[in-house]
């Protein structure tokens, strides 16, 4: 998003030099030959913006809010009654001093069903460069650095209980359009978040000393809402602002500057946009899995600023979703939407498998906005399967510290519908345990998480875990409960995974529970078990013995990536047998992710010495990785 660094931010950014865009018809031409962009408008009303916005046939644009009712819409959320919760961020982008906060939270709702606002409530007011929103738990999660707030409301009369409770701190905001932003609730219960790599984190609970704080630059965040654990989840790229997960619960970000989709895997690390890992023997990081740039040329993300229109508009990227609804066409399903801020559209990649992970093609633009001012943030799901999109829109579309470079007085929210989607009104709070269960197996994805979340914020009730197991049963025998009506079988492997992620938030995910689905016909069910059996970092020896024999004859990258990762939460004496198993798969070493992922996880069992150091030496079929202990062994300690 920032085309202003400094010099040296921009040698950082030489890191981008050399790929190549597939998306431009001559991508080794300099920036000066390149045809300048035309875009159309600037300056728009907000009617106009969404009447001149282009879309696939069949799709349209709605004016869902717009100044003065909404300004700087920075992020939102939908609660689970379908309603928007977005936060104005007026302060940024400088943190004003303790207690003048401007920025505020508003509460936007459609009674009449017109795709158009009709109640607007103010939840909260002078918060402090808000960032990052998210409703759960009794109340809304706010990222307003230095600080992780929660706003508890756990009565719902849309009016806080009290004042902002701070849940974590030590956040930075050295450069504040890199701060915790995006959030987002996993499908593992944990609520997620993004954060960049030119501002730097020491996160932990108030008070904490160093030794218990989490250092934190670019990468993806969680934090459990109940456990009140903080962990860093995967680190490395550049400025992420979106984060989603797909069917199969992998996680996505986009990035900016550097290649701008990352397939991010748990304890992974990222192609840098700048700075170091915080692991010194990390020698090697895991790349974009894109095939093509979203900008033109051969020098770099922002010698072709306003001259990339041919290959998706431009660097800089904000907001991701992975489309997992139910009312645009199938051929949308699972398609990865992102913004392109300079390119003021919003782009498409096409997700396809390719060995433990992912291969992103670029498909065709989706939405063009054909506004040179439009600056879409991000993008959420709503109960009927259209998308929200929140646009900060400003003249001005680089980062900079003046108070007074942006336009304060606009901002706009847009609804893409497919075919005049009706709305339907929604409250899933009213529904019962079993209801909610039932929504684990409904096509549109909004409904799926908010249940899930519902019943995690219930706890454990024997009666629901019950339930879930018996649709769970990979067997599908008679003691399963019929099918509702509209749903899938819940013997497909997409339920499956959700009812093993909803068995876990409510507390039934039992290590019995975990070893029998290790058996599973479906890989992600098997590679899912692991991680969430050792959520806790506890594993049992009956765990590791079965680790161990799917490292040794699991016919899946999947299940092998997820073995990796897992590792990763096992005390480096015990790693030993599992990971020379892994070692061994010399049909891994091509793989995107694979040998790199072996080795976070093998590093820490060389640093023990030079006899465990040597052992997996003996075994490993990897040539880069014998490369890397090899030299990990003669680094010493």
């Amino acid at each position: 998003m920032n085309t202003s660094w400094s010099s040296a931010r921009a040698v950082l950014c030489a890191v981008a030099v050399g790929f190549t865009s597939l998306g431009s018809p001559d991508p080794t031409a300099r920036a000066a030959e390149l045809p300048a962009d035309f875009v159309k408008f600037a300056g728009l009303s907000p009617e106009a913006a969404a009447r001149e916005a282009t879309a696939p046939e069949g799709f349209s644009v709605k004016l869902f809010a717009g100044e003065p009712d909404v300004k700087q819409p920075i992020a939102f959320a939908l609660d689970d009654r379908g309603r928007l919760w977005v936060a104005e961020g007026y302060t940024y982008p400088r943190r004003a001093p303790e207690g003048q906060g401007k920025d505020r939270i508003l509460i936007f709702e459609d009674t009449n069903g017109d795709h158009r606002f009709d109640k607007r409530t103010v939840f909260a007011e002078h918060l402090n460069l808000v960032s990052g929103l998210a409703v759960g738990f009794g109340g809304v999660w706010v990222g307003a650095a230095p600080q992780l707030l929660f706003i508890p409301d756990r009565d719902g009369d849309d009016k806080p209980d009290g004042p902002p409770e701070v849940v974590l701190d030590g956040w930075g905001y050295g450069d504040t359009h890199e701060t915790l932003n995006t959030f987002l609730w996993g499908p593992d219960g944990w609520l997620y978040g993004c954060h960049g790599v030119f501002t730097y984190s020491k996160v932990g609970r108030p008070g904490a000393p160093d030794s218990e704080r989490v250092p934190l630059n670019a990468g993806v965040f969680r934090y459990h809402p109940q456990k009140k654990r903080f962990e860093r989840f995967a680190e490395g790229t550049s400025n992420p602002w979106g984060v989603d997960f797909d069917a199969m619960g992998q996680c996505h970000i986009e990035a900016c500057v550097i290649p701008h989709f990352f397939h991010m895997i748990q304890g992974a690390r990222y192609l840098r946009q700048g700075g170091s890992h915080f692991n010194p023997h990390t020698y090697a990081d895991i790349g974009t899995i894109a095939d093509h740039l979203h900008y033109a040329g051969s020098q770099g993300p922002h010698a072709a600023n306003g001259r990339s229109d041919s290959a998706g508009g431009g660097h800089a990227h904000a907001g991701l979703l992975i489309y997992q609804g139910d009312s645009w066409p199938a051929a949308y399903q699972g398609k990865a939407f992102m913004n392109n801020i300079h390119g003021q559209r919003l782009n498409m990649d096409v997700l396809e498998r390719r060995g433990s992970g992912y291969v992103a093609h670029h498909g065709p633009d989706f939405v063009n906005f054909n506004d040179r001012w439009s600056q879409i943030l991000n993008m959420l799901e709503d109960p009927d399967g259209s998308v929200y999109a929140i646009d900060w829109y400003d003249e001005n579309q680089c980062h900079h510290g003046r108070e007074d470079g942006h336009d304060r007085s606009n901002g706009r929210i847009f609804k893409i519908i497919h075919h005049d989607q009706a709305v339907s009104p929604v409250d899933l709070a009213k529904l019962s345990d079993a209801e909610l269960v039932g929504l684990q197996l409904h096509p549109n994805e909004w409904k799926v998480r908010h249940a899930r979340r519902i019943l995690q914020e219930r706890g454990p009730k024997p009666e629901t875990q019950a339930l879930i197991l018996r649709f769970l049963n990979p067997e599908g025998s008679a003691a399963a409960p019929e099918t509702p009506a509209g749903m899938l079988r819940p013997t497909d492997v997409s339920r499956q995974l959700r009812l093993m992620w909803t068995l876990h938030v409510v507390g039934g995910f039992t290590s019995e529970a975990g070893l029998r689905l290790l058996k599973s016909p479906h890989e992600h069910v098997r590679a899912w078990a692991i991680q969430l059996m050792l959520e806790d970092k506890q594993a049992s020896e009956a765990l590791l013995a079965a680790m161990a024999g799917l490292a040794e004859s699991d016919p899946s990258p999947v299940v092998r990536l997820y073995l990796a990762a897992g590792l990763q939460r096992v005390e480096a004496s015990r790693r030993g047998p599992v990971i020379a198993r892994l070692l061994k798969h010399a049909e891994d070493a091509d793989d995107h992710n694979l040998p790199l992922m072996y080795w976070y996880a093998a590093e820490p069992v060389a640093a023990l010495g030079s006899e465990p150091g040597l052992a997996l030496l003996r075994d490993c079929r990897l040539p880069k990785i014998r490369e890397f202990i090899a030299r990990r062994i003669a680094s010493g300690k």
